[in-house]
């Protein structure tokens, strides 16, 4: 599974390869946004790029559905890296190139080498469909088919990965914490003294959930418009399983209420019009964005392993 380090990119109205319901990672670096196909990354897993002047690594992992962007600064070194083609918890295990110590991509620690104990930081990144990305974004760069390799894009190697919860993993489950299905589908919240895990349905059912990690007040949008890259034969055609984004949702001081409007959502002290990508298109605010704030959208049974003292949210 080859890294991508020589990355080329189409800016957002020029590509014609992506379904509008079609999952990308949105990626953001001071002025600059970018985005990451599922269909390239599941073949890929890792992008080593340098996005807003800041040398990162994009990286996702198919079999636990998770899409993880770090600073590849380190300890004053810039490290490079690719994957080992070893799992923990069904989750990739990145090494960087300059001492070959293996990273678990969920934790961003060294656990093995020259480099163990060390961490990087976690840059926010999520997943959306297509056509949110590319409405709210048409100048954005967008991560090219021409990767120097040969593979088939578009096509989804995992059929049915995310089909049934219940499901048996397919590379076993090392944590036997059965507060929810292996495979269930979860908002994974990471904090500085504890960690949150937000089933995903519950967000998909209420559109708005409000929730609070290290007393922080953070806010989850829900829209539909992405498709599952894990369903179907192809990246493009699985179940519509909608946008999850995290938000810190103060603005000018003050912590902002939400509301569901029709396709969109409301504040309620404003009014403002809000998308899920956290961005005011109407009313008094328009023009103003959330901070977002760092998630990940994958499974149970790989979160868990790395955080076994999570607390989960079901509603």
């Amino acid at each position: 599974i080859p890294a991508i380090d020589a990355p080329t990119f189409l800016r957002a109205q020029e590509v014609d390869f992506l379904a509008d319901t079609e999952a990308v990672l949105a990626l953001t670096v001071g002025d600059e946004i970018r985005a990451y196909p599922f269909q390239i990354m599941t073949w890929h897993e890792i992008v080593n790029d340098t996005v807003g002047g800041m040398p990162v690594a994009v990286t996702y992992c198919p079999l636990c559905n998770s899409g993880v962007a770090f600073d590849r600064r380190v300890d004053g070194k810039v490290l490079d890296f690719g994957t080992s083609g070893m799992l923990h918890a069904s989750n990739l295990i990145m090494y960087d190139r300059q001492t070959e110590s293996l990273w678990p991509q969920l934790s961003g620690q060294a656990a093995i080498g020259v480099m163990t104990g060390a961490t990087m930081d976690v840059l926010p990144m999520s997943p959306v469909g297509w056509g949110d990305f590319r409405t709210a974004h048409p100048d954005a760069w967008v991560l090219s088919r021409d990767t120097g390799h040969r593979r088939d894009y578009g096509r989804n190697p995992y059929v049915g990965l995310d089909s049934d919860p219940d499901r048996p993993p397919p590379f076993g489950a090392p944590s036997d914490d059965d507060r929810l299905p292996p495979m269930e589908r979860v908002i994974a919240l990471q904090g500085s003294s504890e960690t949150v895990t937000v089933v995903r349905s519950a967000v998909e059912e209420a559109r708005v959930v409000e929730e609070t990690v290290d007393d922080r007040p953070l806010v989850l949008l829900h829209a539909a418009g992405q498709a599952s890259a894990l369903d179907g034969g192809l990246v493009s055609g699985g179940r519509d399983i909608g946008t999850v984004a995290v938000f810190d949702p103060v603005v000018h001081g003050t912590t902002l209420s939400f509301g569901v409007d029709g396709a969109g959502f409301v504040d309620e002290q404003t009014g403002s019009t809000w998308n899920v990508l956290g961005e005011a298109t109407a009313g008094e605010l328009a023009g103003e964005r959330l901070t977002p704030y760092p998630f990940l959208d994958t499974f149970w049974l790989s979160w868990v392993t790395f955080a076994p003292d999570t607390r989960v949210v079901h509603d």
